[in-house]
């Protein structure tokens, strides 16, 4: 088999993909994408909701435009039909508000619009970009458009403390279990808390 392996999973198994777990990397990558602003508009929403990519797509320019930080939409999730919402902070409303001033597009465009024509760009194509973003910065692991969902879970569980339960209810999985399988947590993680001192 060429290439390397954990790339080309044997069929019937999935590729798991990893969250971007250190905040200086995600300043890389923002940095390295300062000259393109719809990719840093879809990472920095993607790693500051946590919806899937494929949800992320499906957005129009009408839907966002005019959302201040703070301000949230609703959205249905084309994996699980249930609803969600989408939320602007400041770093998501700085990267929206850049990338629609230098486009000027119109309301019915996708927000995030294939360079060659009036569709969305595809997952698959997220996927790439999200690779070629890893490598630039010399990120060692695998990486794909999860990665943005799972870099959102990691955060806020590393560095803000929120639980599972709270992950699990924005993620829409049914239980806490399946957000830290979703999240793998790390031997390390795990063997940290035993120097905890009671």
């Amino acid at each position: 088999m060429r290439g390397n392996p954990q790339n080309h999973p044997k069929n019937g198994d999935s590729t798991t993909v990893e969250p971007i777990r250190n905040p200086k990397d995600i300043e890389a990558i923002k940095k390295l994408l300062q000259g393109y602003p719809r990719d840093l508009l879809l990472f920095t929403l993607g790693i500051n909701n946590g919806l899937r990519v494929g949800d992320l797509l499906k957005l129009r320019v009408w839907q966002v435009r005019l959302l201040k930080p703070g301000q949230s939409i609703n959205i249905r999730e084309g994996k699980t039909g249930k609803q969600n919402i989408l939320m602007v902070n400041k770093s998501v409303h700085r990267a929206l508000q850049a990338y629609l001033s230098s486009i000027n597009p119109s309301d019915d465009d996708f927000l995030f619009a294939s360079r060659t024509g009036g569709k969305a760009i595809t997952i698959q194509r997220v996927n790439q970009m999200i690779k070629g973003w890893t490598k630039s910065i010399h990120l060692q692991g695998n990486f794909g458009s999860h990665s943005l969902r799972k870099t959102f879970g990691y955060a806020q569980r590393t560095r803000f403390g929120i639980g599972f339960e709270i992950l699990a209810k924005r993620f829409n999985h049914s239980s806490p279990s399946i957000t830290m399988r979703y999240l793998g947590v790390q031997p390390d993680e795990v063997n940290e808390i035993l120097l905890n001192e009671i």
